[in-house]
């Protein structure tokens, strides 16, 4: 899994066992953050200096003596907020394809652009999507399944459009070119391992799979699955075997889908109903 080390300062967050996070300085803190149950006891000049959000709320407090802003409504939560802090402060942090979604809609919601300071959090964290994690079959995945607990920020910031254009793009190639690991156990046939009884004594290069990354996509939830399905689908490259094994496992029990259900799905192609034809007859062809 590819990872990203923000900041180079040992981090001195802790927690008070309240929900309460605070810095340990030598300096008293001067503003609360309120991420749902959890405060935040942190410094105006780091978080302001980088966040233009908390700027334009903090103008607004009527109260000088309780600079608290109650940012409940963050996605990510406390979780991804304190990645942002920690950025603020220069502490490390983390970022892996687990949390970078997260963290880049945290980054997005607090508007830590370039306009506010140059190498801001949303410009590193952008890099680091683009130049890794989308880079990677399986951190791709990883990333797509964490962007639906981040609606409507990941899929208006094209997180999920473009994690899903990794994923097809990646499944989409000649096999013969898959450099990477994925997740493989169906048993392959002997010309698939290289052991075709009629190799005349040479042994064959172990070959990939044609449908070496349906198994993986089993990971992601139905509506996913199908988006990437229709992905796959739009590349033109995806044989009819291939999508009929990635059909069959959308309707395996853990998805608890029947062919009716996929007759109501928007976007059915008649070429992969056709595909589908062997698998559940005549009803999924109209």
């Amino acid at each position: 899994m590819k990872y990203m080390k923000l900041g180079s300062k040992p981090s001195t967050f802790q927690w008070d066992g309240n929900n309460i996070r605070f810095v340990t300085t030598e300096l008293e803190t001067d503003i609360i953050i309120k991420v749902g149950d959890v405060k935040f006891y942190l410094h105006k000049f780091p978080i302001l200096s980088k966040s233009q959000r908390l700027n334009r709320l903090l103008s607004t407090i009527d109260d000088e003596d309780k600079d608290e802003i109650d940012i409940t409504d963050i996605p990510g939560g406390p979780a991804a907020f304190e990645i942002c802090a920690k950025f603020c402060y220069g502490m490390i942090a983390t970022l892996n394809a687990y949390n970078v979604v997260a963290a880049r809609c945290a980054a997005e919601y607090l508007e830590m652009h370039e306009t506010v300071e140059k190498g801001n959090l949303v410009y590193k964290i952008d890099v680091f999507l683009n130049t890794s994690v989308l880079r990677s079959w399986k951190d791709s995945i990883i990333a797509l399944q964490t962007t639906k607990a981040l609606q409507p920020w990941s899929e208006d910031l094209k997180v999920v459009s473009c994690c899903i254009d990794s994923i097809a793009c990646k499944a989409s190639i000649d096999p013969e070119e898959v450099e990477w690991s994925y997740t493989y156990n169906r048993k392959k046939l002997p010309s698939e391992n290289g052991l075709d009884p009629y190799w005349n004594g040479v042994r064959k290069q172990q070959s990939v799979p044609k449908d070496w990354w349906v198994e993986d996509l089993c990971e992601l939830d139905m509506e996913s699955y199908k988006q990437v399905f229709m992905a796959i689908e739009t590349k033109g490259s995806a044989s009819c075997q291939v999508l009929e094994n990635l059909s069959r496992l959308m309707h395996a029990e853990d998805y608890q889908a029947s062919p009716s259900a996929l007759l109501r799905m928007e976007g059915i192609s008649q070429s992969i109903r056709l595909c589908l034809k062997p698998l559940f007859g005549c009803c999924l062809v109209r």
